[in-house]
């Protein structure tokens, strides 16, 4: 881990799958997500995909590239663009911050086909990655 790193790009194919599966898996049951119909009444063009999903997606980003021993302490997200399904969302981070006890800091970015879906920060821990000299315990 050092500041400056840059992770490599993730692309996710958004889906109607995923978009309902996520807000099932959250328990949002806002017809926005799961029906198309009642969405483009309230002059959405499509159903589109719940922060939620967003969130664990972009957790899923960071854990991904630092392995199994990476632990989220706290993600920080806005959305922009929605994701509707047929588009591409693709993520990109950068490591902005290494602390000396494990943790990083890692600006996280979310692009799809109409624009910015998220920005946000990601703080993780990632056991055994300590600054010589400074024991894990105190991370």
């Amino acid at each position: 881990m050092k500041t400056g790193e840059e992770l490599a790009p993730l692309e996710i194919e958004v889906t109607r799958t995923l978009i309902v599966a996520g807000a099932i898996a959250s328990r949002d049951y806002q017809d926005v997500h799961h029906d198309a119909e009642l969405a483009r009444e309230k002059g959405s063009p499509d159903i589109f995909m719940n922060i939620l999903t967003t969130n664990g997606l972009v957790g899923r980003y960071v854990t991904d590239h630092f392995g199994p021993a990476a632990v989220l302490r706290k993600v920080a997200i806005r959305l922009g663009a929605p994701n509707y399904p047929g588009d591409t969302m693709v993520l990109s981070g950068t490591v902005t911050a290494v602390g000396d006890d494990g943790t990083a800091e890692v600006s996280v970015v979310g692009v799809n086909g109409i624009g910015r879906h998220v920005t946000g920060t990601v703080t993780v821990h990632v056991t055994g990655m300590v600054t010589p000299g400074v024991p894990e315990e105190s991370a």
